[in-house]
């Protein structure tokens, strides 16, 4: 809303107070009717309007709380990520997103050449890239 139009909107029942005759002064009877039934009693309180800034506050926190308990974790896991791609070098075993372990024979740009079995290779984008594999030593039984 544009704040000249509201403030013709509220000029202009002013205006029309002024132009319209002086009204009878009010009834004694009609007094009495806003006055408390007892002296004791307190007045009877007029509705309360909340402002837009109440409820500013409680949405500030509850964002504030997902960034810290979702948001913010989950951009240092992707950096941690990232970083790990990076340093991938020919090689490193690794798991891919479709579920296969290869070992890279050519880091590119955008890409890995990947070996997944002898004579089988195939690209791969970068981001595929799930984690590298470890091969740990077998448990003895």
């Amino acid at each position: 809303m544009n704040a000249p139009f509201l403030f013709a909107q509220a000029a202009a029942p002013a205006a029309s107070v002024q132009a319209a005759p002086a009204a009878a002064p009010a009834a004694p009877a009609a007094a009495t009717e806003t006055q408390p039934a007892a002296e004791g009693a307190a007045p009877a309180a007029a509705p309360q309007q909340q402002s837009g800034f109440g409820m500013l506050v409680p949405m500030l926190l509850i964002f504030a709380l997902f960034y810290f308990m979702m948001i913010r974790p989950q951009q240092r896991k992707e950096k941690e990520r990232r970083k790990m791609i990076d340093e991938l070098r020919a090689g490193a075993k690794v798991l891919f997103a479709g579920g296969f372990i290869g070992k890279i024979v050519e880091a590119k740009d955008k890409t890995f050449r990947i070996e997944l079995a002898d004579g089988v290779v195939v690209e791969v984008a970068r981001a595929a890239v799930q984690s590298v594999v470890t091969e740990e030593a077998p448990a003895a039984k």
